[in-house]
């Protein structure tokens, strides 16, 4: 009768545990289009002809009294948000290992952003500091909503079942941006159909971004659950001290600041890739915003097989060795893409397609491999060093875009410098003996790492 009430206890677990899970992976459905139709499609070259109508004769917009080609505005922009969300994220980390309260945080910078995306709507004419503005709310909000979310995965998920959560939570995102990027190009390019001018066809779409992302955060509020707080210590503001804590904790488990500092170099030429192509195909190689959705949904689509196919490899080889070969792969077709011709949407298909078959599953693994390396109940507080690496210190890659065109004027000069971020990132993670990581974390080793 004892066995059969703990079968029964831990059947009632795991299925509750399949249901957090399920609810979890509907954030990454909710925010990833976000990522995918504003960051990735329109609001780069959009905000960029914004830009250049409010630009002087010589080509400058001058905001706060800066000159700064138009050109290179809006990955300045991508770059000051990044400085916001350093400021902000060590508080949401701090505040949800503290009070264990995640929900409410996660719901607050969730919302904060679907109405800061939703705002773009009114992004017209020579509106570009209004832009800007909305650009930096939004981008830093989903940077804060991510250190809540991903600090769930520890305790949703066993260690072997990480890769595969993580894995299909990208999965889920990458599908929902395919969707809707589905329903984009049909209004955009159908746009004279529905009576629509081409600008307000984008403002639509990118309005409907922020609706949905607020619309679909609505199940994993429902489904995901507080935990209680983690700690003994009284709720505090103190995030910069909190965070320093942590660092200095993870003095303490060199191995594992090692993986944060690897995957803080390779991450940041993947979101430099994933926020600035959509402004290389259109500004250098002259592509229709047509032709741009229809690649950026290539490469979701894609996504999606590339995140569950090197789900699966990692179990065969190890996340490590498979993120290792996705770096390989993003070098090799970063480097083609300075080599594309102008005018030729085939090739940059092609090019695309690479990036879809690595994007997703070397981002879902290094967020699993991470998960091991955590110390248990300080999940919040190092999820928040790993948002900083994932998205808060992305600055870099863009600031470099921009500075590049800035004083050469060549888009293609720009990409081929985020080349630099994989072979670095390539060999510091090659270095790191992540099953001693693990060991030194507290946790059990899985069967393949």
């Amino acid at each position: 009768m004892g066995t059969d009430t703990l079968r029964s206890s831990e059947a009632d677990e795991a299925a509750e545990r399949r249901r957090e899970q399920r609810g979890w992976y509907f954030y990454d459905w909710a925010c990833s289009v976000y990522s995918t139709s504003v960051l990735t499609v329109f609001l780069g070259p959009y905000l960029t002809s914004v830009a250049k109508s409010a630009a002087d004769p010589d080509g400058f917009v001058h905001p706060l009294g800066i000159p700064v080609r138009a050109g290179s505005f809006f990955a300045y922009t991508v770059s000051a948000s990044v400085i916001v969300s350093i400021l902000v994220m060590p508080l949401a980390g701090a505040a949800a290992d503290r009070t264990g309260r995640k929900k409410p945080l996660l719901a607050l910078a969730a919302y904060v952003g679907a109405t800061a995306t939703t705002g773009l709507f009114f992004l017209d004419g020579d509106r570009y500091l209004l832009g800007g503005f909305l650009l930096i709310v939004a981008n830093s909000s989903v940077a804060v909503s991510m250190v809540v979310y991903n600090s769930y995965l520890p305790q949703i998920a066993p260690p072997e079942e990480r890769d595969a959560v993580s894995s299909r939570g990208w999965a889920f995102g990458y599908a929902a941006g395919s969707l809707v990027l589905v329903a984009n190009l049909i209004l955009f390019t159908a746009h004279d159909s529905f009576g629509l001018s081409e600008s307000m066809a984008v403002r639509i779409c990118l309005a409907s971004a922020g609706i949905w992302w607020g619309a679909f955060t609505l199940v994993p509020l429902k489904r995901l659950r507080d935990r209680g707080r983690t700690t003994s210590e009284a709720p505090t503001a103190q995030g910069w001290r909190q965070l320093a804590a942590t660092v200095r904790d993870m003095r303490g488990k060199p191995l594992t600041l090692s993986f944060l500092f690897a995957y803080l170099i390779y991450n940041d030429g993947i979101q430099t890739v994933i926020s600035q192509a959509s402004v290389y195909g259109s500004e250098e190689l002259g592509l229709s915003q047509s032709t741009l959705i229809t690649a950026v949904l290539m490469v979701q689509v894609l996504a999606v097989a590339g995140a569950l196919g090197m789900g699966r490899l990692a179990r065969t080889y190890g996340a490590k060795r498979t993120i290792l070969g996705s770096l390989v792969a993003w070098t090799v077709t970063l480097a083609a893409g300075y080599f594309l011709p102008a005018g030729a949407p085939v090739w940059f298909f092609v090019l695309a397609a690479g990036i879809g078959l690595v994007l997703g599953g070397s981002q879902a693994l290094s967020r699993s491999l991470f998960s091991h390396l955590v110390p248990p109940g300080k999940e919040a507080e190092y999820f928040s060093a790993y948002e900083m690496s994932d998205r808060g210190m992305s600055w870099l890659g863009p600031l470099l875009f921009g500075v590049t065109y800035q004083l050469t004027g060549s888009y293609r000069d720009a990409i081929i410098s985020l080349v630099a971020f994989f072979i670095v990132g390539f060999v510091l993670l090659a270095r790191v003996p992540v099953a001693r990581a693990i060991g030194d974390a507290g946790n059990p080793l899985p069967e393949r790492i």
